[in-house]
């Protein structure tokens, strides 16, 4: 694999299964042989011992620490403004989206000529192996069909926590994000397009996995996030 890579995990009250999404992680970054990786935990102001179970691994895992906590989010842009590589995946510390996947989304921005590639659930719901609950499906396929039509984004999935952005364009779109939670990843698709950045969606693997830190009024904010994103705009804050 001639491309360096970095790998973006934010990471809540995650001591029981950051040691083993790491272990996993970095023994399939072993079989990939890039020319650079790295794994950033970037610790969201952690009760229990997240921010250890980090620090134990050492290179090429590197601990990043939020000031309190600040929600996923401010989490993945901390870490994806931190990123060295050449291309910055971030992935929920539960693998819901198994790693192995990475190799799809390297492919398709090769193949299409994009910046920035997103896993879905929703293109192949053949590949979901463990599915939430049907509330939980349909409360995302609604809040997906409100989000095409308040920002005009034409993906089917933008919730998946798996990923991929070229480097340059991450730093360009990141630095620019102003949601802290739920609503991020929404927005930060929503100023890629604004900056002229190619996304593409890829349907992936994915297995639901007990344990969601998105609770309901978590979800309902994210509707209100959609008039924020239109309202950030309208004021400018993407330029």
């Amino acid at each position: 694999m001639n491309r360096s890579i970095s790998i973006v995990i934010p990471a809540y009250n995650e001591e029981q299964r950051l040691p083993s999404t790491l272990e996993r992680i970095c023994a399939y970054l072993r079989q990939l042989e890039p020319v650079f990786a790295e794994i950033l935990v970037v610790d969201d102001g952690s009760r229990d011992g997240t921010a250890p179970a980090a620090e134990t691994f050492g290179p090429p895992v590197r601990l990043l620490r939020n000031p309190g906590n600040r929600g996923k989010g401010y989490s993945v842009r901390h870490g994806m403004l931190e990123a060295k590589a050449d291309w910055v995946l971030f992935t929920d510390a539960d693998l819901s989206a198994p790693i192995e996947e990475l190799p799809k989304l390297l492919a398709a921005v090769d193949q299409q000529g994009a910046q920035v590639a997103i896993g879905s659930r929703a293109l192949d719901r053949s590949l979901i192996g463990v599915h939430q609950s049907v509330f939980r499906e349909n409360a995302g396929r609604f809040f997906n069909l409100v989000m095409r039509v308040a920002t005009g984004l034409p993906f089917h999935d933008t919730q998946c926590g798996f990923k991929l952005f070229e480097r340059r364009a991450a730093r360009e779109i990141f630095s620019r994000q102003q949601l802290e939670r739920f609503g991020f990843d929404v927005e930060v698709l929503f100023i890629a397009r604004r900056l002229g950045y190619k996304a593409v969606e890829v349907p992936v693997r994915w297995d639901n996995v007990e344990g969601s830190k998105v609770g309901m009024f978590s979800g309902l904010d994210g509707f209100v996030d959609l008039w924020r994103v239109r309202r950030n705009q309208w004021q400018g804050k993407y330029r």
